[in-house]
């Protein structure tokens, strides 16, 4: 089923794999010309209710985007309620300290494995030796297994390591206790395993998620890829076709 379009919508968006294709590197991925263009319609038709919610540090995604919106980063760890406002960060742990030596000893960092250091937040991809899946899982698992204020995510071709308490539902959530979020049918889309908790939080207030691509999913609706999901909120912006 299509995805319908609400009169009064609240915009949540994951960035990789929704907005833009999964690259080998996070630094590695290609923004589509028209976005940025179609991110100022949807700013206007929602009367700038439209967050984007990833796992990637706010100032990525303004560079990628090139126009500021309200962001959640780092699954929640960072928060901006509206463009221009500071950025609000929560501190890293001791223990991520403790954690970011233990994986700078993995006997297979580096063999298509490596590890992103967002500060408050370690992640380990595996995309480029997807081989490796159940060993990274397994040492972050033994890595983790003492660090009582770290929290495991799971993603696609990546595992990561954050401050317990903060997903991207608890970021959804706080975005629509206010202005111009408050009032409005939230919608998010996401197409990762991280992005079902922005999914419930969407769908337990009236609102509902999209899914993009296959796999289990809590979302009524579905999209089948990123060009698909440009061209639905394309749909949303009044963007002809």
């Amino acid at each position: 089923m299509t995805p319908p379009v609400p009169e009064r919508p609240a915009l949540f968006l994951d960035f990789d794999g929704t907005l833009v294709e999964i690259a080998d590197r996070p630094d590695g991925v290609v923004v589509a010309p028209s976005l940025h263009t179609l991110i100022e319609r949807i700013v206007a038709r929602t009367s700038g209710a439209i967050a984007v919610v990833s796992g990637r540090k706010i100032e990525d995604i303004d560079g990628f985007l090139g126009i500021p919106i309200a962001a959640a980063g780092m699954h929640g760890l960072e928060h901006r309620a509206a463009p221009g406002d500071e950025i609000h960060y929560q501190p890293a742990p001791p223990e991520m300290d403790t954690l970011r030596e233990r994986i700078a000893r993995f006997p297979f960092l580096g063999d298509g494995v490596s590890m992103e250091d967002k500060g408050a937040g370690l992640a380990v991809h595996y995309r480029a030796n997807p081989a490796h899946e159940q060993t990274v899982i397994d040492a972050m698992e033994q890595a983790t297994a003492d660090l009582a204020t770290l929290h495991l995510i799971c993603g696609k071709m990546v595992v990561e390591a954050k401050r317990r308490g903060f997903d991207k539902g608890a970021a959804v959530q706080s975005f629509m206790q206010r202005p111009p979020f408050h009032g409005r049918t939230p919608i998010f889309i996401g197409d990762d395993v991280t992005d079902e908790d922005g999914i419930r939080a969407a769908n337990s207030v009236g609102g509902f998620g999209i899914k993009v691509g296959e796999g289990a999913t809590d979302a009524p609706y579905r999209l089948a890829n990123v060009a698909a999901v440009h061209d639905w909120l394309a749909q949303l912006a009044g963007v002809p076709a």
